[in-house]
């Protein structure tokens, strides 16, 4: 992904249709290109008496219970965006308009791996602007009592997450990913969202999970996956919170030039961080790809985690 040097966009418009989540509402969007440094937005065609844009932008995160919420200043909002910003870093999608006739953005299978495959049919456009990085200067962090959240120099793009559930299924679980397209399509895409059985009752008093089943979320009962396929990965929970955190973090506006590392980290640490960041001016810094610019490498990075064999 760091490799370009250019600003990419949608070839031509994707439409994907599904379910959300934790509305249980149905919403096709369709992915359309954008012009060279317009950034990435979401329009709510299902809104009409106001503003309907709402910028991908970290300052627009307006809650963090379970997913990524964005709202503009006229009470227009759209939720669940992670996973298909996750789509969009990984393949270096740099503008792009979604809209969506809905609150939330389709769930799919749980993954980022059929936004991928939605977006590989139509391909990318190369634009002629040049391609614009986040590149971390000085390590920052968050902590809120056992959580954690860092963004370190790095020489390239790198997510790693420690998680920690009371779970004997999961229990704690380490991984760190090289964020690149073949490896985001094989290792962090196809895994999926999850959640506890005895949880769900609540969570749908609360509003939530509405339109979670076991078509696009693992499931967990004790020590049980109720999914009938069972797990991609051995360690598919830890990589799903990867996949959630790159999509995050791709809020910055531009592709990460870092070490991102959370500890029991979900969005709101995630959007804390990149506040955090962009609190202090000397710690980081806009740089044109291709640039050269010199970065302190991440010492001891680990890309451990057994594929369960298909």
């Amino acid at each position: 992904m760091l490799k370009s040097t250019r600003q990419h966009t949608l070839k031509a418009p994707v439409t994907i249709s599904g379910i959300g989540v934790h509305s249980g509402a149905q919403a096709t969007m369709t992915l359309k290109p954008a012009p060279a440094s317009s950034g990435i937005s979401f329009i709510r065609t299902d809104i009409t008496d106001r503003p309907n844009a709402v910028p991908a932008q970290w300052d627009r995160v307006t809650d963090t219970q379970l997913c990524t919420v964005l709202s503009n200043g006229h009470g227009v909002s759209v939720s669940t965006v992670e996973h298909l910003l996750s789509a969009f870093a990984a393949l270096g999608v740099d503008n792009a308009t979604v809209e969506i006739n809905g609150p939330e953005i389709p769930i799919m299978d749980g993954s980022a791996i059929q936004f991928l495959e939605k977006i590989n049919i139509v391909g990318l456009s190369r634009q002629s602007a040049p391609r614009r990085a986040l590149r971390v200067k000085k390590t920052v962090s968050c902590k809120d009592g056992d959580k954690e959240t860092f963004l370190s120099p790095a020489d390239g793009a790198y997510f790693g997450m420690e998680i920690d559930f009371t779970s004997p299924l999961i229990g704690c679980q380490k991984y760190t990913h090289e964020l690149t397209e073949s490896r985001y399509r094989s290792d962090i895409a196809p895994a999926r969202t999850f959640g506890f059985l005895k949880e769900v009752e609540h969570l749908k008093k609360l509003g939530l999970a509405r339109g979670g089943s076991l078509e696009n979320a693992i499931v967990i009962d004790g020590d049980k996956v109720l999914n009938p396929e069972g797990l991609r990965f051995r360690n598919e929970f830890v990589r799903h919170k990867i996949l959630d955190a790159i999509g995050d973090i791709y809020l910055a506006g531009a592709p990460l030039i870092g070490h991102y590392h959370g500890v029991r980290a979900g969005h709101a640490m995630n959007n804390k961080i990149l506040r955090a960041l962009f609190a202090q001016p000397d710690t980081f810094e806009f740089v044109t790809m291709g640039e050269k610019t010199h970065v302190t490498p991440v010492a001891n990075r680990n890309h451990a985690g057994t594929a369960i064999p298909a």
